[in-house]
């Protein structure tokens, strides 16, 4: 079985998760046990070798409710630095779909609880994505309008926790400046 190394931006993922570990934490309220299974699952499925699903549960993540002052942001803010350092290690020959398309719509069809605030977590993942990987491109059948990076600032600092708009405008600062371009197979435990 192929094997990914883990994104150290995640928590370390225990043996034998599987998608009961999240239903587990159905009658949690979506809280801090729901987040930090979402993260963990993340991890198990980003190591085995499934990009595209461990980017969804990135995405069921920062829809936790949370108020911001839980000890597992602390040590696992927000997983902006995690998409950034799984979009830029995904092997080539895996399946990822189109990341940036994902958010788009996913940013433009959000409903309740907290819209405003998965709205606009999700577009801030929309501009980390287009800024780590330029060559993938947006639908162009979906007419909406897209936000600008001020714009999705602005609405992290009043939709999101204290700090966040500072901790992923330095994550797409970083995208921005950096070339991560990965090779095939790079990332990949043998």
């Amino acid at each position: 079985m192929r094997r990914l190394a883990p994104c150290p931006h995640l928590p370390p993922a225990r043996e034998g998760l599987s998608w009961r570990h999240l239903h587990a934490q159905r009658d949690d309220a979506r809280g801090e046990p729901f987040y930090l299974a979402c993260l963990e699952y993340g991890q198990a499925l980003w190591q085995q070798a499934l990009p595209a699903r461990a980017i969804l549960c990135l995405d069921r993540a920062m829809g936790a409710d949370l108020t911001g002052s839980e000890p597992a942001l602390a040590r696992w803010p927000m997983p902006y630095e995690a998409l950034a350092w799984m979009l830029a290690h995904v092997p080539r020959d895996l399946f990822i779909g189109n990341p940036r398309v994902h958010f788009q719509h996913y940013a433009d069809r959000m409903n309740e609880p907290r819209r405003d605030q998965r709205r606009w977590r999700a577009w801030a993942c929309w501009a980390i994505t287009r800024a780590a990987r330029p060559e993938w491109p947006a639908d162009p059948r979906h007419d909406v309008r897209e936000p600008t990076d001020a714009e999705i600032a602005q609405a992290l600092r009043e939709h999101g926790h204290p700090g966040e708009a500072d901790t992923w405008d330095s994550v797409l600062q970083h995208r921005h400046t950096s070339s991560i371009q990965a090779a095939p197979g790079q990332g990949v435990i043998r």
